[in-house]
């Protein structure tokens, strides 16, 4: 059965991308390392014949980020500002956007589409927050690692075709529509207890993440638990959790154990293993857009 989502809160959708918008490329997190992949990233969205800009301060360096906050934001906001922009790429995760949305207000009269994953969460979920949906997909500097049907599928997003439903493995739970949220779990609950953790009513949650070992891992969803914020959600999709096994010769659960133990009392539809996160075909998936998850068959279709 399916149930009406709770979350009735309106999002703009920005209008869907054709070739020849004009999109803006930014660094708002970690300094860019991966120049030849990053090229690689550049060269396939100007094949599919869009103009692509690439910020001046791109290369700019401070400690691990991309630039000092200042300038990080002086990229984010001539490309959020810029009437003639219809979206903004960023160039790779690593950490730092949250340093950035301190202070920072997004002007909704001018939605764009904003594109990225892993620490870009925190600005995807920000942006949610403000009313407007965004793309949860590849970075420029992974874009160029991913398989053909993925490539594919975010440009049928972004220009609006319909998408194919994504098949993972059903926990049960039964059938349920919603918001989607996704974002790397790592960075989605250092949002917890802030301003920028969005509404979670009625939201099905769709998390990834890399290099954790899997008690950090416990120590995270834990936390969801104990925060209450796990009552409040519909459904829970679960992407890619790579690279997240225990050190040699220490006792542990492998990450598969301590994802069943956290989530798997809370009686909502939960399906794994679909692909999307780090190391894995990272297929875009929309944020604060209408789904229907299926517990039962384990699938996710966007409505």
């Amino acid at each position: 059965m399916t149930f009406p989502a709770k979350n009735t809160q309106a999002k703009i959708v920005p209008d869907p991308l054709k070739p020849g918008d004009l999109l803006k490329v930014i660094a708002p997190s970690g300094t860019l390392r991966e120049r030849q992949s990053f090229e690689q990233g550049i060269e396939i969205w100007r094949s599919r014949g869009y103009n692509v800009e690439i910020s001046p301060n791109i290369n700019d360096r401070w400690g691990y980020l991309a630039g000092t906050d200042a300038h990080r934001t002086q990229q984010l906001a001539a490309a959020w500002q810029d009437p003639d922009c219809r979206g903004i790429i960023c160039a790779r995760g690593g950490f730092g956007s949250t340093r950035i949305l301190e202070n920072w207000h997004w002007q909704v009269n001018q939605p764009k589409w904003l594109i990225g994953f892993s620490d870009i969460t925190a600005l995807l979920w920000s942006l949610y927050t403000a009313g407007i949906s965004s793309i949860h997909a590849p970075v420029l500097t992974t874009l160029a690692n991913e398989p053909d049907w993925s490539i594919q599928r975010l440009f049928d997003l972004l220009e609006g075709r319909p998408l194919a439903p994504l098949k993972g493995c059903g926990w049960g739970g039964g059938v349920v529509n919603g918001m989607l949220l996704p974002g790397n779990l790592t960075v989605a609950t250092h949002l917890l207890g802030t301003h920028l953790l969005p509404n979670l009513d009625g939201i099905i949650l769709a998390w990834e993440d890399v290099t954790e070992a899997p008690y950090r891992i416990d120590r995270m969803l834990t936390q969801w638990r104990l925060s209450g914020m796990l009552s409040k959600v519909r459904g829970i999709v679960l992407g890619g959790f790579s690279k997240c096994e225990a050190s040699p010769n220490v006792p542990s659960f492998i990450v598969e154990e301590v994802l069943r133990d956290r989530l798997g009392d809370l009686g909502i539809p939960i399906v794994s293993d679909l692909p999307f996160g780090h190391d894995t075909p990272n297929a875009a998936l929309p944020v604060g857009m209408e789904v229907i998850l299926d517990g039962e068959e384990g699938i996710l279709a966007i409505k």
